[in-house]
């Protein structure tokens, strides 16, 4: 019987994965998707939870693109409009 060692996610149970840093990576992403959300919903009051929700998990996945565009490089945006035409 072989032993195999699996790492989960503390926000994300269902998940595992095979490499702690990853896992670990998960959590951060997750962590804040759930601070951008939060403060999405504060911004915007019509957007709803599972919006909110979406929106920072979006950003928080591609927050390198978001960095550079708000570091005075707009056209980085446009890497996340050639990824949704995909």
């Amino acid at each position: 019987m072989a032993v195999e060692v699996v790492y989960r996610s503390s926000r994300d149970l269902e998940r595992l994965f095979m490499d702690k840093a990853e896992a670990d990576r998960h959590d951060k992403m997750l962590e804040l998707a759930e601070l951008l959300a939060a403060v999405l919903q504060k911004a915007v009051p019509s957007l709803n939870e599972s919006q909110g929700e979406e929106l920072g998990i979006f950003m928080a996945k591609n927050r390198e693109i978001f960095a550079k565009a708000f570091k005075n490089q707009p056209d980085a945006l446009s890497e996340l409009s050639e990824q949704a035409s995909e």
